[in-house]
């Protein structure tokens, strides 16, 4: 680059013509230095300037006139023509008419340079007037501009967006972009007509320009909308899309709710076609809530948007390829310390992403009706690894498999599992009896009459069945009069607070483990962390257990390897100990001595 001696730029600096002077460096035009007049005719001051046009020379040119000025620019750093043009120029009263020449410099060293002189037309009288509107009527830049609106177009906002960012930047200011979307224009056509529909697109460019009035805005693809303008504040913004969506309801000739946006506040490094990508985002995370007029977007809600999207469209894959595993949990008998079951649980572990959280993938499944394809394969693949353990020598302790209720909505459970029960052979190795479909109490309270029925037929067709995070405050205990439950889990809450509130969670889980053997239902407690936990329940006659403190969930493998390296005799509970624990449980307690 180019570096003036200091007596020639100081010389230049001050002089009262307004010019600047450009170096070409592979393409890029560089300003090299402004002077005092052209400071004083644009009104800024000159460090703020030199940032202003080291983005480029069109963020204060009129839409209309950038096109050509940009052509006459490139046209003239290549030498084919001289640099003689008339645009308008963006001050704060409005735009001024401005001529502007170009002149080629040669330096001692042999250096090109370009120096642009600035003339303010509009400064110089009201004989200008005529001249000006029959130039304006002819040089009407239509690779610009939007000829419905009048606003400038795409082809503008990607040639120019960022200098106007920049331009925001250096003046202290942080840049937003605003992505909007018309709700239901198709709908609107079809209603009103394809001039209707142009007539609701004029208002709403009416409406912007209006509450926006420093904003830079164009008419992007179709019905969309895109605006660069400072970031006011969230609560400034939240009043703007209001107002903005009641004028537009206000002055449309038909129905219609406005629009719809994504906002995004840019960081310091963000550029225009970033920014549109996350604002793009943010608008289609609102859906169809025609509630919401915007979200503002953020890094993290993009993620986790991004992370249920992988998860929904790779689940069939996780489960085809088997990228979901079954993890078994020991659950042991608090009297005897040997372990009398296992619960089944989801781990993903996917070969792009690494391990996704259970807490992560579940609540997506969940929230998108997709939890009976997980919950039937954890049961299948249950029933199939029996082969494994029996191979390895280990019982067949029952296992539970979680289940939701929406499930039962979307297939039927009790057919779906009996099939799985004899194509996987499982009906040649266990009683059903050691199949055992866990329920949250929440579930089973809320649950409809067709969940209720099918849960009704898996009793009766021998499965097990235990409610899941009893005492979670779902439902009370008559949860008990309405339906039949082999085993509850005490809520872990309750388990992990004991002492809280003056220790009242160790009197209501005293009451509900009385209760329980009072009907003759085994109870386990999970989440047990501690000794002081354990020996806790063990003294108020709690029958299972189930936490880190005992075991943690470990794939079939792992089990096996331990097995093999290590004497498990006299750990497993055997059927008959199991069953006599069962019976015992299901024996209504020995009345009250008279004496």
């Amino acid at each position: 680059m180019y570096q003036f001696p200091s007596e020639l730029r100081t010389f230049y600096e001050s002089m009262r013509i307004p010019f600047v002077v450009y170096q070409d460096l592979e393409g890029k035009i560089i300003p090299l230095l402004v002077s005092d007049g052209f400071c004083e005719q644009m009104e800024v001051p000159r460090e703020k300037l030199m940032k202003l046009l080291d983005s480029g020379q069109f963020e204060t040119i009129h839409p209309d006139d950038a096109g050509r000025i940009l052509q006459a620019t490139r046209e003239f750093a290549a030498h084919r023509s001289r640099y003689d043009v008339f645009f308008r120029s963006r001050h704060a009263d409005g735009y001024h008419n401005v001529h502007a020449v170009g002149y080629w410099l040669n330096m001692d060293d042999g250096t090109e340079l370009a120096l642009l002189t600035y003339q303010n037309l509009s400064a110089a009288g009201e004989e200008f007037k005529e001249f000006e509107e029959k130039y304006h009527l002819f040089h009407q830049d239509h690779f610009y501009r939007d000829p419905l609106t009048g606003l400038p177009n795409l082809n503008y906002m990607q040639e120019f967006a960022d200098e106007r960012i920049h331009a925001l930047r250096v003046d202290g200011k942080t840049p937003m972009v605003i992505y909007s979307d018309v709700n239901s224009m198709q709908f609107y056509n079809n209603q009103y007509g394809f001039s209707g529909g142009n007539d609701l697109l004029c208002l709403i460019a009416d409406v912007l320009n209006k509450l926006f009035p420093d904003a830079l805005l164009s008419r992007g693809a179709d019905d969309h909308f895109l605006l660069i303008d400072a970031f006011p504040g969230e609560d400034e913004v939240a009043r703007l899309m209001l107002e903005t969506n009641r004028q537009i309801r206000a002055g449309a000739t038909g129905n219609t709710t406005g629009i719809q946006a994504g906002i995004v506040i840019m960081g310091e490094k963000m550029n225009f076609l970033q920014a549109i990508d996350h604002a793009k985002s943010a608008l289609k995370r609102i859906g169809s809530d025609l509630n919401r007029s915007y979200r503002i977007y953020s890094q993290r809600a993009d993620d986790e948007y991004w992370n249920q999207r992988y998860i929904i469209e790779n689940l069939d894959k996780a489960l085809n390829e088997r990228w979901i595993r079954v993890f078994y949990q020991g659950i042991l008998r608090l009297e005897t310390g040997k372990t009398s079951a296992f619960e089944a649980l989801a781990r993903w572990n996917d070969p792009f992403r690494g391990t996704i959280s259970p807490g992560d993938f579940i609540p997506v499944l969940e929230r998108y009706h997709l939890l009976y394809k997980l919950d039937l394969y954890m049961m299948k693949q249950v029933l199939l690894e029996l082969g494994d353990r029996l191979s390895a020598g280990l019982p067949l302790l029952p296992v539970s498999v979680n289940f939701s209720a929406q499930d039962f909505d979307y297939r039927n459970i009790p057919e779906e599992i009996e099939s799985l029960y004899h194509s996987t052979g499982a009906d040649q190795l266990i009683p059903r009896s050691n199949i055992i479909v866990e329920i949250t109490e929440q579930d089973m309270a809320t649950g409809t009459e067709n969940f209720h029925e099918q849960l009704k037929q898996l009793r009766s067709m021998g499965y097990c069945l235990w409610l899941d995070d009893f005492g979670s405050g779902y439902s009370s205990l008559n949860v008990f009069s309405r339906f039949d439950v082999d085993l509850i889990k005490l809520d872990m809450a309750l388990v992990q607070h004991l002492d809280d509130h003056n220790g009242i969670n160790r009197e209501i889980i005293k009451a509900m483990i009385s209760i329980a053997r009072a009907l003759g239902i085994e109870t386990l407690a999970e989440g047990i962390e501690t000794e002081e936990q354990k020996e806790f329940l063990t003294s108020v006659g709690c029958d299972l257990g189930q936490g880190f403190l005992m075991r943690r969930p470990v794939p079939l493998e792992t089990i096996l390897f331990i097995v093999r390296s290590d004497s498990y005799v006299g750990r497993w509970e055997s059927n008959a100990e199991r069953q006599q624990f069962v019976e015992s449980a299901a024996r209504p307690p020995e009345p009250d001595d008279p004496a």
